[in-house]
């Protein structure tokens, strides 16, 4: 990259709010600390997601029913659910019809002091996740704890949550698409992991990112330097 390039690269970079999926750096101790861009928290009866070509938070859809998100919800910046994030489920579950989902990286982020909106950023501690297959696509969430919390912290690992608070965010993944009359809505979670396969998974969907989206990866690096 030429310096010209670089110095309006950086100028843009410092006077326009960045793309939080492809703007925003992912975390110099990622995996094992991370930056999170926020979309949905605990309170919104609306499934707000962020418009992949402009980075705005939007609407997708009112929640159909009544479940709410238990957690803050959102995505891992330069992240994406590709081949290498598929792989891994295909190994574990040995179906070799898993593909990635296309989008970042999911993560669940618990927090005992109460964030009243989504678009924002936090960093989390990522301590285990949930295995989560939608219609044949790797669909991963994290699962992790808002850094310098006061009550979720100091927390390491997935063992140190409560069961209760588990099986809440397994049953709002597996039913906040379900009509009533329905008995599915194609998800299934195959199992519950830890912190070290949370790692793995962050870093493969970093290698997916990488190869997905070459160009922004340069840039970003190009930035930190």
């Amino acid at each position: 990259m030429k310096d010209t390039d670089l110095r309006l690269l950086k100028l843009m970079h410092s006077l326009f709010k960045s793309h939080p999926w492809h703007g925003v750096h992912i975390g110099s101790e990622a995996p094992h600390t991370v930056a999170a861009y926020i979309e949905i928290v605990p309170t919104d009866t609306v499934k707000y997601e962020t418009d992949k070509e402009s980075g705005i938070l939007s609407i997708d859809r009112p929640q159909r029913y009544s479940n709410i998100c238990p957690t803050l919800y959102g995505f891992i910046p330069q992240t994406y659910c590709g081949d290498k994030v598929a792989e891994l489920s295909r190994n574990a579950l040995g179906r070799k019809e898993i593909v990635g989902d296309g989008d970042p990286l999911d993560i669940c982020v618990l927090s005992e002091r109460p964030i009243t909106h989504g678009d924002v950023l936090l960093k989390a501690v990522p301590i285990g996740g949930l295995r989560m297959i939608d219609k044949g696509e790797a669909d991963d969430k994290i699962l992790a704890v808002l850094e310098g919390d006061p009550a979720y912290g100091k927390w390491k690992d997935l063992s140190q949550c409560p069961a209760e608070i588990i099986d809440r965010i397994k049953h709002y993944f597996l039913t906040y698409k379900q009509a009533p009359h329905s008995d599915t809505n194609g998800c299934e979670i195959t199992d519950v992991y830890g912190p070290d396969q949370a790692c793995r998974v962050i870093q493969a969907s970093c290698e997916d990112y990488a190869n997905t989206f070459p160009d922004y990866k340069e840039m970003m690096n190009a930035l930190l330097k």
